[in-house]
């Protein structure tokens, strides 16, 4: 091996404790930004859900009436206590 490659290698070996360190760090950070993004990426998706959702609700909602005729029981009621 020429002079310069054990120069450059006895480098490395004296900042080996740097390198692992950066190399951790790097690591860290790049897993952090990550779930940051992918967090928000699920939120954004999950609001949006939620506000189609809602608009549909709002936008197709269907007031369901139906008539009820009470006269049979109000006739029933009076000829009850008529005849009593």
């Amino acid at each position: 091996m020429s002079q310069a490659k054990v120069d450059y290698r006895k480098e490395q070996k004296k900042n080996i404790k740097k390198t692992v360190r950066t190399r951790k760090i790097t690591t860290i950070l790049r897993t952090t930004i990550v779930a940051i993004v992918l967090v928000a990426a699920v939120a954004w998706l999950g609001y949006s859900g939620v506000s189609k959702y809602m608009d549909y609700k709002e936008t197709n909602a269907k007031t369901v009436s139906t008539p009820v005729d009470l006269t049979a029981i109000s006739d029933y009621l009076t000829n009850a206590s008529a005849e009593e």
